[in-house]
């Protein structure tokens, strides 16, 4: 198919703003914001058509690395660190630099989200300064200080001059000369600040940016998709192999319903992507060892519309947003979010609905231990019988997996 890796890269950065929102605090179109600000200072520079692309694609996920459970939750418990102190933190460049590894740039960015966090003057995490840091990785930093300080959804010219003051200031110690002298350049033009807003940020990033698609095959996008799934596992520890194992369930499913190349793979790819939404909610609900309250399972149940949000701006991924989104509905009407019946999901949605219960029931929750798969396929025979979940399709399960 033809994929359009920005729309894959906006649907990305939507759900991990929300992540940033949870853990930092940092408002909303964060990456998106960033990814702007770094256009212009490339674009300005004279980058060319592959480089302009590569960092607004690298700024959308500069701090992908700020998902990993283990990182945010090691810090939060030292009393000194605040959260808001976390994004500052050494693991989350490497860790983000290993995510993206496989994800296809069109250049060589090799360490650029690694060293985002590097001063010009050598004061960064990893002591590199002046041209030893990747020109890259200048930009997303000098942009990233921009929109962490600022709250641009709302900018004026008092915020505007406080902007620049605060940039010209770390002249030759945050960024260098030349960086500064690019970012007065156009710092002086109403629409780059226009365009800052949350009314046009996500317009300006379609229209101006470059756009680049690629003919590939869904064997190709799923190696894209599967960084993502590690993305999404890592935000709870109980989740951490969550997506990748119902993926290769869906996979051994495919072969037993012997679905076609094509179908198989956009099967695992939704099963790769069906918990995005779950970056929008906060671990404080995801990890809750305790029952949760109506509110709480509200914000849980939100997840789902956040995957359906996420990818229905991906063109070609019109199936695969289905099936991912609809893991939580229910056949007589009693799921959500939507609240679809029977009629209204097809044979994959079933499919993902039915695997994605049996997946959580066989792995170890915050409020309880893993079951066994006799134990877990009494709760899904218990929901076939209710009129929940496919009949069929479940006791396919228990065949396959028993």
């Amino acid at each position: 198919m033809l994929f359009n890796l920005n729309e894959f890269l906006m649907a990305v950065s939507f759900t991990l703003d929300f992540v940033e929102m949870d853990i930092l605090g940092v408002t909303s179109n964060h990456g998106k914001r960033t990814a702007y600000i770094s256009f212009r200072i490339a674009k300005e520079l004279g980058l060319g058509f592959k480089e302009l692309h590569d960092i607004v694609a690298l700024a959308m996920l500069h701090d992908n690395g700020v998902s990993e459970k283990s990182l945010h939750d090691r810090y939060l418990k030292v009393d000194s660190i605040n959260v808001r102190s976390l994004e500052r933190v050494k693991e989350h460049c490497t860790i983000g630099e290993e995510n993206v590894s496989k994800y296809p740039f069109l250049t060589d960015v090799k360490d650029v989200i690694k060293y985002h966090h590097e001063n010009y003057d050598g004061t960064g995490y990893f002591n590199l300064k002046f041209e030893e840091i990747p020109l890259m990785s200048q930009i997303i930093h000098m942009a990233d200080v921009l929109e962490s300080n600022f709250h641009f959804e709302n900018n004026d010219h008092e915020m505007q001059n406080r902007a620049v003051e605060l940039i010209n200031k770390q002249r030759n110690k945050m960024f260098s000369s030349r960086l500064v002298d690019i970012f007065n350049n156009f710092a002086v033009d109403e629409e780059f600040w226009r365009n800052l807003k949350d009314k046009y940020i996500h317009k300006v990033l379609k229209e101006d940016v470059p756009q680049y698609s690629m003919e590939i095959s869904f064997e190709e996008i799923r190696k894209i998709t599967d960084v993502f799934s590690k993305i999404i596992d890592s935000k709870s520890e109980f989740t951490q192999r969550h997506s990748s194992d119902l993926s290769e369930k869906a996979a051994v499913m495919a072969d037993y319903y012997k679905m076609n190349v094509d179908e198989k793979m956009k099967l695992i790819i939704a099963a790769d992507l069906h918990d995005i939404g779950k970056l929008a909610v906060p671990n404080n609900i995801l990890d809750s060892p305790n029952k949760l309250t109506i509110e709480e399972f509200d914000v849980i149940k939100k997840h789902s519309y956040f995957t359906r949000l996420a990818l229905q701006e991906i063109k070609g991924f019109e199936d695969i947003t289905e099936w991912a989104s609809n893991h939580h509905e229910k056949l007589n009407g009693q799921g959500y979010p939507l609240g679809k019946v029977a009629d209204e999901l097809d044979f994959n949605s079933r499919l993902i609905a039915c695997l994605d219960i049996y997946e959580a029931l066989t792995e170890e929750r915050p409020y309880r231990k893993a079951l066994e798969h006799k134990e877990a396929m009494d709760i899904l025979n218990g929901m076939k019988d209710a009129g929940f979940i496919d009949a069929q399709i479940t006791e396919d399960i228990d065949f396959v997996f028993r």
